[in-house]
């Protein structure tokens, strides 16, 4: 019998960028403007990227594309509110009311001024993250663009997906 052994260095090696981007737009419009500055063709994924925590759970909406070169482009939004229904220990005339609030839930909590992450995975081919990052400071209503150092975020793990 062969013993196959995987090392954990395998798996914690990254292979994908990732650029913030600050905007009130809403996510679809967004995707529209990237698809107008950038050379790729945005579209909304059925596979939303479900995340749950303390405050509750929530689905980050997600946009995709994958080219010829074999590089895929995910624009994920950052923030959504998260449903909780609580208790009702109401008596009298507010007895029959749900009582619901909406915390905010992160996909990246180290970021949690960032609308949304534009996250490009290659393994071989060089991406220049700077012209993207000045295509993308040429949309109208986008207020910042940046490029994300990944190795300094705690939260990797919520861009599996």
């Amino acid at each position: 019998m062969y013993v196959h052994k995987l090392h954990i260095g395998e798996f914690d090696e990254i292979d994908y960028q990732l650029i913030a981007i600050h905007s009130p737009l809403e996510d679809y419009r967004l995707a529209y403007y990237i698809n107008q500055n950038l050379p790729i063709n945005l579209k909304k994924s059925n596979c939303n990227i479900h995340i749950s925590n303390k405050e509750g759970e929530t689905q980050f909406t997600r946009f995709i594309f994958e080219d010829d070169k074999d590089i895929a482009w995910n624009l994920i939004q950052n923030q959504n509110d998260a449903l909780v229904a609580s208790e009702n220990n109401n008596q009298g005339l507010f007895a029959n009311s749900n009582n619901e609030f909406a915390p905010k839930i992160y996909l990246i909590p180290e970021f949690k001024k960032v609308d949304y992450f534009l996250k490009i995975e290659n393994d071989e081919v060089a991406i220049d993250v700077s012209k993207i990052v000045n295509s993308l400071k040429k949309i109208e209503r986008v207020s910042t663009v940046y490029a994300v150092e990944v190795e300094k975020i705690k939260s990797k793990n919520n861009l599996i997906f």
